[in-house]
């Protein structure tokens, strides 16, 4: 139709607002039928591979030719680790390899096999790094992948019960079904200012930092559940602030 040329398709497994999972193996299916490139956002919802009841709602991940995680976000590392990978690093390392003189030290100047040698400035558009993913090994080393399944699962099993007890508390509506952890309330009649407010006194009263986002235009309570020692009695504190403070 004389439009730009579509070279790579993005599905997002688990979105950052609402936790929501694209149809990934739908989407996967047209990518390869046209030999696109595909790349999946699972910054925040990667980390539901480690529970195998919420790893089937990732179906179609393993097609992915790029793939982004932050284990900051659901995998209880320091802020600012994150992960990408690459089915086939070629392609990328052919896009972000950068070339100047003074990293000819750094590029098989002195002979080296140029191929066979693994620079992360190759993959990212980034040179100087710090090595954000030690904490992430280290964790892994010394807590092992059950806890961290166990610690994730909490999470999403939290996120379906808070669901149930909105469903079950007068002048609250749940927006949607959580995919992950992130329940989205509605307190009828409250405005914009009446969330942010309630949001201040909670955090100031040492109960819960929860802050309010926007669903479809509307200012609403997002309950964002990572930590896996949050308790019910926590979260019903939570919900009742809403009730009584309206």
């Amino acid at each position: 139709d004389g439009g730009a040329p579509v070279v790579a398709a993005v599905a997002t497994a688990g979105t950052t607002n609402a936790g929501i999972i694209d149809d990934l193996e739908g989407v996967a299916e047209q990518t390869r039928a046209r030999d696109l490139w595909l790349h999946i956002d699972a910054a925040y919802g990667g980390a539901a591979l480690f529970v195998p009841e919420l790893r089937e709602r990732l179906r179609g991940i393993e097609h992915a030719d790029s793939l982004v995680v932050d284990p900051h976000k659901w995998m209880f590392a320091p802020f600012d680790c994150g992960a990408l990978l690459y089915r086939d690093p070629k392609p990328a390392r052919a896009v972000h390899t950068q070339d100047a003189s003074y990293l000819d030290a750094i590029h098989g100047a002195d002979g080296a096999d140029d191929e066979t040698e693994w620079n992360p400035s190759d993959y990212a558009y980034h040179l100087t790094r710090r090595p954000r993913g030690l904490p992430l090994w280290f964790s892994l080393a010394v807590h092992g992948t059950d806890a961290y399944r166990d610690a994730v699962a909490r999470g999403a099993d939290i996120a379906r019960r808070t669901a149930r007890l909105v469903e079950r508390t007068e002048g609250l509506e749940l927006l949607r079904e959580p995919e992950l952890t992130v329940v989205l309330v509605r307190r009828t009649g409250w405005r914009p200012e009446d969330y942010y407010a309630w949001s201040k006194r909670l955090l100031a009263s040492g109960t819960a930092f929860v802050t309010p986002s926007v669903w479809e235009g509307e200012t609403v309570a997002r309950l964002a559940f990572l930590h896996p020692d949050i308790t019910e009695e926590t979260v019903r504190a939570i919900l009742d602030s809403l009730v009584d403070e309206g």
